[in-house]
Formats: C-alpha cells, sequence, structure tokens
C-alpha cells in the first residue's frame, strides 16, 4: 500500500509465501488460523479462570468444532446467499468443486454464525453445559477473528467500498483506496501508457500489474484516472472486532445469564454492519431487497433475533456465569 495525492494505492500481495508454483501459504488463512488461535487462548483463560463452564481440557474440541462450524457454515452461506453458482460449477484443477474453493475468497459472515450455532449446540450437547452459554463464549472470543478475516479481505483487495463523493475526487483522503484493478473495469484511458507497459495478458493486466510495481509512468499517467473508495474492509473489521468486543466486555463485567452476551452481540453486530454496510459497494449480481443490501437485510434479522433473545433470557431462571471484572461468583435469578 503506497502513497499518491494522499490516497492509498492497493498493492497487496494476497499469498504470503509460495510453497510451490501451485501451492502457497495466503493471507486469508493464516488470519483465520490466528483468530481461532486467539480465540483459543480467550478461552483457555476463561476456564482456568472459572468464568467459564467449559473445562479447560475441553477447550481444544471446542475450537475444533468452532472451526468446522466458521468454515462450513461461512462457505455454505456465501453460496447461499451471494453465489449460488458454486453449488454447480466445476473445473479442471484443484480442487475442483469451486465450492471448496476457499483460498480464492468468499465466506460470508452471516453464514459463519448460523454454522457456529449448529456446532455449538452439538458440542454442547457433547460436554451438558448450556447451548446459549457455549455460544456466548465464542460470540466473545471471535471478535479478534472478525478483525482479521476483514483485514485479509483488503489484502485481497475484495469487497471494495463505495467510490467517495465526487467533491472528495480531486483532492482524496489519505485513508481512501485506490485499486489497479480498476483499470480492468474499461472505463479508464490507456493509450498513454500502452508503449510503457510489457508483460503476459491484455493492456489492462499488464498496467494494473505496472501500478501494483509503482512504475512512474504509469503511475503519472492512470492514477489520477482512478476513483478513490472509502476503506470499507477496514471499517467493518474495526467494528466488527475491536468495537464489538468492548461492548460485550463491558456488558459481561458482570455475571450474566446464557444468552444474553449472544443477544448483546447480534444486536451490536447487526447495527454496526448496516451502517458500514452504508460505505460498501454491493456484491456483484446481488439485488438490492427493500431497499437493502444482502448484509444489512441479514443484519436486520440479526438485531430482532437478538431482541428475541435478550427478552426470553431475562424472563428465564438460569445460573448466572461469566464475570470478568473479577473471579466470578454464580448466582441464581
Amino acid at each position: 500500500m503506497w502513497l499518491l495525492a494522499e490516497s492509498m494505492v492497493h498493492d497487496f500481495d494476497p499469498v504470503a509465501i509460495w510453497l510451490s508454483s501451485d501451492l502457497a501459504i495466503r493471507w486469508y488463512g493464516l488470519a483465520y488460523l490466528a483468530g481461532f488461535l486467539i480465540a483459543w487462548g480467550m478461552l483457555r483463560w476463561m476456564s482456568r479462570t472459572k468464568r467459564s463452564l467449559v473445562p479447560e481440557r475441553s477447550v481444544g474440541d471446542l475450537i475444533m468444532y468452532a472451526v468446522v462450524g466458521v468454515i462450513a457454515g461461512g462457505r455454505l452461506g456465501y453460496a447461499a446467499f451471494y453465489q449460488p453458482s458454486l453449488l454447480w460449477t466445476f473445473s479442471d484443477s484443484l480442487p475442483w468443486w469451486e465450492l471448496l474453493a476457499i483460498h480464492r475468497g468468499g465466506m460470508a459472515s452471516h453464514g459463519a454464525m448460523i454454522g457456529i450455532i449448529v456446532s455449538m449446540w452439538l458440542f454442547a450437547r457433547r460436554q451438558h453445559v448450556p447451548t446459549l452459554h457455549v455460544v456466548d463464549l465464542v460470540c466473545f472470543v471471535a471478535t479478534p477473528g472478525l478483525l482479521l478475516g476483514r483485514l485479509a479481505n483488503l489484502i485481497n483487495g475484495e469487497l471494495w467500498g463505495k467510490p467517495l463523493p465526487a467533491s472528495m475526487q480531486i483532492d482524496p483522503p489519505w485513508w481512501s483506496i485506490k485499486y489497479p484493478d480498476e483499470v480492468l473495469l474499461g472505463h479508464i484511458d490507456l493509450t498513454a501508457v500502452a508503449p510503457h507497459v510489457t508483460g503476459d495478458g491484455t493492456l489492462g493486466d499488464m498496467t494494473a500489474a505496472a501500478l501494483r510495481r509503482g512504475d512512474p509512468q504509469v503511475v503519472e499517467a492512470i492514477v489520477p484516472q482512478m476513483t478513490a473508495f472509502w476503506p470499507s474492509q477496514f471499517l467493518q473489521g474495526i467494528t466488527e472486532g475491536p468495537v464489538v468486543l468492548g461492548v460485550l466486555a463491558l456488558v459481561w463485567l458482570l455475571p450474566r445469564k446464557p444468552g444474553v452476551i449472544t443477544g448483546c452481540f447480534l444486536i451490536t453486530y447487526g447495527c454496526l454492519r448496516m451502517l458500514t454496510e452504508l460505505v460498501r459497494q454491493a456484491d456483484a449480481g446481488v439485488e438490492l431487497i427493500l431497499g437493502l443490501q444482502r448484509g444489512q437485510l441479514l443484519s436486520v434479522v440479526m438485531i430482532l433475533t437478538g431482541i428475541v433473545l435478550l427478552a426470553v433470557c431475562q424472563r428465564g431462571q438460569g445460573q448466572r456465569v461469566g464475570g470478568l471484572r473479577a473471579a466470578p461468583a454464580s448466582s441464581d435469578g
């Protein structure tokens, strides 16, 4: 990521390490791995300090259930909500079935949440602990992973934000982003750089590659024509990660009935997602429903579900658990 005319130009490489010509370790996968490791550490601390009903020896099993739930739910959710063609598209190269091509991106956070709920229900039955308490734990420790996932989206150059207003395009702010792949959309004049770019692919491909390298002639001719976009991935990462974690930590300073943290997570995440979707482009091929983007509509469902869950939990009788301020003392009522 480098600066020009006070706007960042995206030049991140999605690949962290090439293992061979066909096999690589990508930042997207490392982000998921780091998210699960952080969650594992947080869960172990909560179990060891008696803030969780899950025994410390079972935390590893909980993480494995969560991994399956997140990956299966996130990918199936992306296919169901945004790109159904993945379900019936096959290719001649690994992994053959496009639904399994997770390394190329395409995970739905709402689908991952559904997958988590199912997997935590199965885990809770096996461990004989309240399902809602296990979901509370996962909602709490998932927030660092949500941040890392959005940063991986940024590195991949996917989920672009909306263009800044025309009044800001002349002198775009430093936090806005310009994407070299915009030259592939066909509305930027590339004739001035045609004699200067070489390589494989179309003129657009070669120009985008030259922009990522920072070729001065190409930068001077093309970047002023490029659009400055909102950094939606970063904004969603901050709100869905640290901000949601801060809200949940405040709520869970004292022991709460199982389900209260989950309800607060659904409401907080849903409201913040509704706001940040205002500066994020709608997914290609996905039409608005009732004037809302798909992510906003799913967030409305989350908010309503959270409100209902909070009402049910507050009326019900049960043991209060958790409590971050000090070693918790469980109580009834």
